[in-house]
């Protein structure tokens, strides 16, 4: 059997897909078919979008949650290497007078 990989679809067509969903113009199975999807992923959509405006806050995507943890670590060690230039030119500086 094979193993398929899970697509990424951004905000902005699970916004547009649930929206058109949302007006009645045609059978969710339509707009699904239409777009590529399955009917279920329309419901799922709209169900994590209903709840972030319960809650006020977007569910975060795990691709989103990798490239806030690299940010950070990338960020940390920046930080770290401020600090070390910061101290090498307070060194040099004394050195020169």
């Amino acid at each position: 059997m094979e193993h398929r990989e899970h697509k990424r679809y951004s905000r902005e067509f699970k916004l547009e897909a649930v929206r058109l969903a949302a007006l009645g113009e045609k059978t969710k199975a339509q707009i699904a078919r239409e777009l590529g999807i399955r009917v279920n992923l329309l419901r799922n959509w709209r169900l994590e979008f209903e709840e972030e405006e319960r809650c006020g806050t977007p569910k975060r995507q795990p691709a989103q949650e990798d490239d806030l943890a690299n940010l950070r670590r990338e960020n940390a060690r920046l930080r770290e290497e401020n600090e070390l230039l910061k101290k090498a030119a307070i060194y040099f500086a004394r050195g020169s007078m």
